[in-house]
């Protein structure tokens, strides 16, 4: 099941619109330097995708990768710190995926890293 809530739908919503993009959203797993995660990216339908219609909008996950994680939740989230200093795009938020079921490490890490950050 996916799940994508109001406040991630706006957001995706308006910026689609801004960018004039028409396109599926997929829900992709990589390794990163603090282990899997899941993140969005754009893409088109293949074999074996699940589809999932929500505003309009239309979002992809792979049967595979939705039975590896359950349930994925889709959410925009503004982590402000008490300093005044905010994390995601810009500064203003960013997009939350997560399962309910944690992720397989599938090979090594997808960047070095380095206290400068991941390249």
């Amino acid at each position: 099941m996916l799940t994508i809530t109001p406040v991630a739908l706006k957001n995706l919503r308006d910026y689609f619109a801004q960018n004039r993009i028409d396109s599926p959203v997929r829900v992709v797993a990589h390794n990163g330097c603090s282990g899997p995660s899941l993140a969005l990216a754009l893409d088109e339908n293949r074999e074996g995708d699940m589809s999932f219609s929500e505003g309009g909008m239309t979002f992809l996950v792979g049967k595979d990768l939705l039975d590896e994680c359950g349930d994925i939740t889709v959410d925009f989230v503004t982590a402000c710190s008490s300093g005044g200093g905010c994390s995601g795009c810009s500064g203003g938020g960013g997009f939350s995926v997560t399962s309910s079921r944690p992720l397989k490490a599938a090979g090594g890490c997808g960047c070095s890293c380095s206290s400068g950050g991941c390249h």
